[in-house]
């Protein structure tokens, strides 16, 4: 949270997945980045139930966030319906990389 925020996101936080799927039908986000291993519904789940609500015109982009650096996580993430994929540790630079490639964060806080 405190890397998202340090580049200028405006940041929520689900504890689980089944937390997750509510919150991205109540509000517009511009990115979500999905844990795969959660409580209750894993972000596999999660993701699958994400673009099934939001159907063919999918507008929310789910980047996958693993500590599994294995060549097939990717992949597995990926098949799950993901549009990315980062793993833990998360760099900085990483970080802000990938939120970019997206959309570019305007909050005051990008200037710290």
């Amino acid at each position: 949270m405190s890397l998202l925020r340090k580049i200028g996101c405006l940041v929520d936080v689900a504890a689980i997945g089944r937390e997750g799927c509510e919150m991205a039908a109540l509000l517009p986000y511009d990115l979500i980045l999905m844990a795969c291993q959660m409580p209750e519904m894993d972000g596999f789940a999660a993701t699958r139930a994400i673009s099934i609500r939001e159907g063919a015109t999918r507008q929310t982009a789910i980047v996958a966030l693993t500590a599994g650096a294995i060549n097939n996580d990717r992949e597995r993430c990926l098949d799950a319906g993901r549009d990315d994929y980062l793993s833990k540790p998360v760099r900085e630079d990483e970080l802000r990389a990938k939120v970019e490639s997206y959309f570019k964060p305007t909050s005051e806080d990008s200037a710290a």
